[in-house]
């Protein structure tokens, strides 16, 4: 069953395997916690933390930077907050680069763009998919990054304006400041586009939107009751007072082996 799982989620983490295996077989696993991650571990199965990175933030620039507005602020429903960041995917043939939009409250990504470089239109393709995408009003959402030139350019901040979103910056170099969309940009490169070889951006953009459809539609979360993103964003849509929102989230720095 695990291997069956990992074969769309090849490093699906041990707690969201339990889960799973546990929905799949309609009834509890005799087996505890420390003994099933004893089987993987003996199987080879168990999943290492990587380390890479390559910069992908130029805020040495002169464009206007914004304060941060999410800095402690209880987070309460759907299209509340948006988090922006650029990460990057290694190919044979060089660096791309993976622009995403997501959603704090439920982790959906919104929106989303692989491009062969860093430009601002690409930031700007990502956020308006995110805004079409989008299952109701946008008015009054807070779209937060970091000071990126991307984010920060006029014709970005001109849509952001125009759709009455409003701004937030991360303060410094601190990835702690955008937790969440670290977080993500992490789950998708540690557990699935780390475990393939691409050999160009055709093969990586067919990666990708694969990936992000398992993530949105199919990965459990911790930080949600084991749901997935679209589950909980479209059912906060339907119910304003559904289970979610009773118990308030307060934005904190993420720790990395908790999704």
């Amino acid at each position: 069953m695990v291997s069956s799982i990992r074969k769309d989620m090849p490093r699906l983490g041990g707690r969201k395997l339990i889960y799973m295996i546990n929905a799949m077989s309609n009834e509890e696993l005799a087996i505890g916690r420390d003994r099933f991650f004893n089987l993987l571990r003996k199987n080879g199965l168990l999943v290492r933390k990587r380390k890479n990175r390559v910069i992908t933030t130029n805020s040495f620039h002169w464009m206007r930077k914004y304060p941060n507005l999410i800095r402690d602020l209880i987070v309460t429903r759907s299209n509340q907050i948006w988090v922006s960041d650029i990460t990057y995917i290694k190919t044979e043939e060089g660096f791309l680069y993976l622009f995403l939009v997501t959603d704090l409250f439920s982790r959906r990504i919104m929106g989303w763009k692989l491009s062969e470089n860093m430009e601002a239109q690409n930031a700007i393709m990502a956020l308006t998919q995110a805004i079409e995408n989008a299952e109701y009003s946008v008015k009054g959402t807070i779209h937060h990054s970091d000071r990126g030139l991307q984010y920060c350019c006029g014709e970005y901040i001109k849509i952001l304006l125009k759709n009455q979103i409003s701004i937030s910056m991360t303060q410094s170099g601190d990835p702690l400041e955008n937790a969440v969309a670290e977080r993500v940009n992490g789950i998708l490169k540690d557990e699935w586009i780390y475990e393939i070889q691409i050999k160009n951006k055709q093969q990586a953009l067919n990666l990708v939107d694969q990936i992000i459809a398992l993530y949105n539609e199919q990965r459990p979360h911790l930080s949600l009751k084991y749901q997935t993103p679209v589950a909980v964003y479209q059912h906060h849509l339907k119910n304003s007072l559904n289970e979610f929102n009773k118990t308030k989230q307060i934005m904190q720095p993420v720790n990395h082996y908790q999704d």
